[in-house]
């Protein structure tokens, strides 16, 4: 009777624990699997509200799911809500660039688990046809301006293998897709008016994205932070865990004043050696990729970066990217006018541009006065446009936020 009970019990024993053995190898097995569960973008965009779905309506169908999924909650705070009500009512008008489709661009050539480099720019150029949803980059036919001619100036004396796009273009959807975002503090813009969009809520938005690449991309991310605007974005981030590349503003006017010239602060060399110590040979980013002509900086290497798209050469890009909102741009009726300071500024990049052959025009036959003029006016690009450098808005927004603060700071001595 004993041994029978013994029997009974050790049976029932070890059916008991069968159950706790399998669901202790069940919760150890299961985990991974459903932290890797994709973002449900439809499911969460049903649960919200009529109005707030119709507000996000270009959120949601147009920013990539890998970064829904980690601002859906900054996306509902008031202040973003806001600023797409204002929003709505400037597409509707035509007052905004980049077109809608490309506010977010940024997000879907380089998703949030694709992260290793972030470049700030300030606002987005507001010339038709410019911008595109990536900070420094022109959509072909526009010619690079002056600062991202600048940029490239740097990657000649990184690497001199690197050539810049042809035909003065200034595509950057290559870095894009290899890992670095391209992001503006604000993400659009009103035709022909620098910053006419900021303050109205993208700069909450936008350092969201920055705090969440620093706080979730654990592996380590360069910030690259041209101008003090950029540099105070990013002040708090943990230099322990990610790389801080500070400078003046790729800008020609920025040059004069700073100590280092953007040309010579190596920061895309500096980049790739901190990337290979942290990703190894997947980490460094190809910044020969925006030239298909140039030679791959990794050729030995398991291409570094690779993107994941097929690289397009420059000069089939335009039709294929703009072909949707042609008919809108070409319906305009005249080029948003240049404001006070931007004429300013083309008119001394002209001069500039013309100083070394001063001595020569001296020596030179006395022409006509409509010849004379026709000379002097700067060249043009091919939306009869001049070839001015758009970043100055950044430039002076630098400018204008450095001298308040310099002001806030007079005013707290005082009051002591």
């Amino acid at each position: 009777m004993s041994a029978k009970r013994k029997a009974t019990d050790s049976a029932s024993s070890a059916a008991g624990k069968k159950p706790k053995a399998a669901t202790i190898t069940g919760f150890f097995s299961a985990a991974p699997s459903s932290s890797k569960t994709p973002f449900d973008k439809a499911a969460w965009a049903a649960k919200l509200p009529p109005q707030q779905r119709e507000l996000l309506k270009l959120e949601i169908d147009t920013l990539d799911a890998s970064w829904l999924a980690v601002l859906k909650d900054a996306l509902l705070d008031p202040s973003f809500l806001k600023l797409k009500a204002y929003l709505k009512e400037e597409f509707k008008a035509n007052r905004a660039y980049p077109p809608a489709n490309d506010v977010y661009s940024w997000s879907r050539h380089t998703p949030f688990d694709k992260v290793k480099v972030v470049i700030l720019g300030q606002d987005p150029y507001h010339g038709p046809k410019q911008a595109h949803g990536l900070s420094f980059s022109v959509r072909p036919p526009t010619v690079a301006p002056p600062s991202l001619r600048n940029i490239f100036g740097c990657l000649e004396n990184d690497y001199p293998s690197f050539r810049p796009p042809e035909n003065r273009l200034g595509l950057l959807t290559p870095w894009a897709e290899r890992g670095v975002l391209m992001l503006n503090t604000c993400l659009t813009v009103q035709p022909g008016k620098p910053n006419s969009h900021a303050n109205k809520g993208w700069e909450q938005f936008t350092q969201k994205v920055i705090e969440i690449v620093a706080q979730k991309r654990m592996k380590g991310v360069v910030f690259m932070a041209w101008g003090k605007p950029a540099q105070g974005r990013i002040a708090k981030i943990n230099k322990d865990t990610h790389l801080i590349l500070s400078s003046c503003h790729p800008s020609p006017l920025a040059q004069p004043t700073a100590a280092v010239k953007f040309k010579d602060v190596k920061h895309f060399i500096q980049a790739n050696q901190w990337l290979e110590k942290k990703y190894g040979e997947d980490g460094p980013i190809d910044w020969n990729s925006i030239n298909p002509k140039n030679t791959p900086l990794f050729k030995s290497k398991a291409q570094a970066s690779t993107s994941t798209k097929p690289a397009a050469p420059a000069d089939d890009i335009p039709d294929e990217i703009a072909e949707k909102f042609e008919d809108k741009i070409n319906n305009e009726k005249e080029v948003p006018s240049l404001d006070d300071d931007e004429e300013a500024l083309r008119e001394a990049e002209a001069l500039e541009e013309s100083s070394a052959k001063k001595g020569a025009k001296k020596e030179a036959p006395k022409a006509k006065g409509k010849e004379k003029a026709k000379k002097e006016e700067p060249i043009e690009n091919e939306y009869g446009e001049d070839d001015i450098d758009w970043d100055e808005a950044a430039l002076k927004s630098d400018q204008v936020e450095e001298e308040a603060i310099q002001a806030k700071k007079t005013r707290g001595r005082g009051k002591k």
